[in-house]
């Protein structure tokens, strides 16, 4: 990362500067700091930044969870995350010694157990693969961002971070397929997390009957941009999210399709991270994946989410 990235002693527009990552998704922001005071022609321009890389990242010092929470305010008010509930549904303690936060709306996203040390399943997301997925899709009103600050990192690798265009996505989309969606919607499973994990206290579906979670359309308009975008959320092994008003077979043929063709390499970028790193990414517009982290290694992270609006259809 170059030296020159926060030197300034404060945020100005004369320092900020946004460079594209050449992908189909994602630039980085230099001459921003998160722990100093945001003008709010800084703000704009970060939210500008956003609206047209749908991926924004910056290095800087490592942030205190106050200054976490302000800097995720410049893009909306915050999202508590869907997943806490599950666990506190079962009387655990979601904030131990390894996640600690004042604010319900930081989430702790690590690879550490109950005995401090690094571990492949900790009841969350670990250190498993995490597939493409948009953040708390399972939920009625899905968070429109999240915001990913890294505080100990792997020194030898894993747990990289990709991202994909969700809009470019749904414009190269076969015009077979296109006419296939028109007006489609699919139920989002909410039993079992990213990593494949079943939820505390969660029964798995055995038919798409018990499939439990909130209805979406197939395409998105998003809210600030206007454009359209492909919302596929994640997919588990079956039964699992399914399109409305199909059969089981036709639903799993057309879902494989879709898939296939959003998870295109073409459509992506990869984030490496570094202790201080921060990236910021549109739920409404991107999917994101995470490579699995070798269990020798500590990997502790600090996520805010952004409140989102109710999913709204391009045919509605």
């Amino acid at each position: 990362m170059p030296d020159t990235v926060n030197t300034a002693t404060a945020n100005t527009l004369a320092n900020f500067q946004v460079i594209p990552t050449g992908k189909a998704v994602g630039a980085e922001i230099r001459g921003f700091n998160g722990t100093l005071p945001i003008p709010n022609d800084v703000k704009q321009a970060l939210r500008d930044a956003w609206a047209k890389h749908m991926v924004l990242y910056w290095h800087g010092p490592k942030m205190s969870d106050d200054q976490l929470m302000a800097v995720s305010e410049v893009f909306g008010p915050p999202h508590t995350a869907a997943a806490r509930k599950y666990h506190l549904a079962q009387g655990e303690h979601v904030d131990d010694e390894y996640m600690i936060s004042k604010h319900p709306s930081v989430s702790i996203i690590s690879n550490i157990g109950r005995d401090g040390k690094p571990v492949m399943d900790n009841g969350g997301l670990g250190s498993y693969e995490v597939v493409w997925h948009s953040d708390n899709s399972y939920v009625e009103v899905p968070p429109a961002g999240s915001m990913l600050h890294a505080l100990v990192v792997p020194t030898n690798g894993g747990g990289d971070t990709s991202f994909n265009n969700q809009y470019l996505a749904y414009e190269e989309l076969p015009d077979d397929l296109k006419k296939a969606i028109e007006g489609k919607s699919q139920v989002h499973d909410s039993s079992r997390n990213s990593a494949g994990v079943l939820r505390p206290g969660v029964k798995p579906p055995t038919t798409p009957e018990e499939v439990q979670g909130p209805t979406h359309p197939l395409v998105r308009l998003h809210p600030v941009t206007g454009k359209k975008a492909l919302y596929l959320g994640r997919r588990r092994v079956w039964p699992s999210n399914y399109i409305i008003g199909m059969s089981n077979a036709d639903s799993e043929a057309l879902l494989d399709k879709l898939w296939a063709h959003a998870t295109q390499e073409k459509y992506a970028w990869m984030h490496k991270w570094t202790e201080g790193d921060t990236v910021l990414w549109d739920n409404r517009c991107c999917m994101h994946y995470r490579t699995e982290i070798d269990t020798a290694q500590r990997r502790i992270m600090h996520r805010t989410t952004i409140k989102g609006d109710a999913v709204r259809a391009p045919w509605a």
